[in-house]
């Protein structure tokens, strides 16, 4: 059973990330509206009867803006850690909360989503593992270093979503003030495009497909740029840089490990933070 992967938005202005098989479907934080939400899976042909659950990275806006309502609006558990739904100031009905601890397996249908901790200046952050039978994708964003863990779980990913934040001289060079650059790069904050291109070179696995460069900076990151830079090394991994104004296509993962790219457009599948900051 193949995996099929959108980013619906990416960026401080909010990320919302579905992954899901031919009868389920969750969202990675839901950082935009409903509204915004829907518009763009209808676009897509992604019925949003196919989402069963959204999971929460962690507490900052740009990733559970849009999480109260459209909880609400369909019905949605939310899986979230104690710090996080603690640091939110999200209006989440506690109804719909479930309870997310580092390691543990949710089991949505065929769809098994794991969580692990990572290095960012929130509560109780957590990256994501969601496989499906032996196919696996990774949702790695918002990370002051490379870890252990981030690591261990890249290797075994046959697509991911990987931030590469900043361009390190664009940073320096750039207009923020020196506590926000520090913020962002002084290892509890983002991935640049060199610590994200590193990781990707000594530690992609042979059976990756795709990467899906997510969380580019509006004032310190180019899109050209970090699509030049990464497919200089694709070497047949298929590499899309997600957009911080629309959706990508979206992306068919069967992990055959060398199979041609599948983009999938209009697929007939069964038709409030108290810390944010630019990045």
């Amino acid at each position: 059973m193949c995996l099929f992967i959108t980013s619906l938005n990416s960026g401080s202005n909010g990320n919302c990330y579905y992954i899901g098989n031919d009868d389920e479907a969750i969202l990675v934080d839901a950082g935009i509206s409903c509204r915004e939400t829907e518009k763009r899976m209808a676009r897509l042909g992604l019925p949003m009867s196919k989402v069963k659950a959204i999971f929460v990275s962690h507490e900052h806006s740009d990733h559970i803006r849009g999480i109260p309502v459209l909880a609400k609006k369909f019905n949605l558990p939310v899986y979230i850690t104690p710090g996080t739904l603690l640091h939110s100031g999200s209006m989440i009905d506690l109804q719909q909360v479930h309870n997310l601890k580092e390691f543990e397996t949710v089991t949505i249908g065929a769809l098994n989503i794991t969580s692990f901790p990572k290095v960012h200046d929130a509560a109780e952050p957590h990256s994501f593992i969601v496989s499906c039978r032996d196919v696996k994708v990774g949702i790695f964003t918002d990370l002051g270093i490379v870890c252990d863990q981030l690591i261990r779980h890249f290797a075994q990913c046959h697509a991911a979503f990987l931030e590469a934040n900043y361009d390190e001289e664009m940073l320096a060079n750039g207009g923020y003030p020196y506590h926000l650059k520090r913020r962002i790069s002084g290892g509890k904050g983002h991935l640049s495009n060199k610590q994200a291109l590193d990781l990707f070179l000594t530690h992609r696995p042979a059976h990756m497909t795709h990467l899906l460069l997510a969380h580019l900076s509006k004032n310190n990151n180019d899109p050209q740029l970090v699509e030049d830079l990464f497919k200089n090394y694709a070497d047949g991994v298929h590499v899309v840089v997600a957009s911080r104004h629309e959706e990508t296509p979206v992306y068919y993962i069967d992990g055959t490990g060398g199979k041609p790219l599948e983009v999938l457009g209009q697929l007939d599948l069964g038709l409030i933070s108290p810390l944010p900051y630019p990045a």
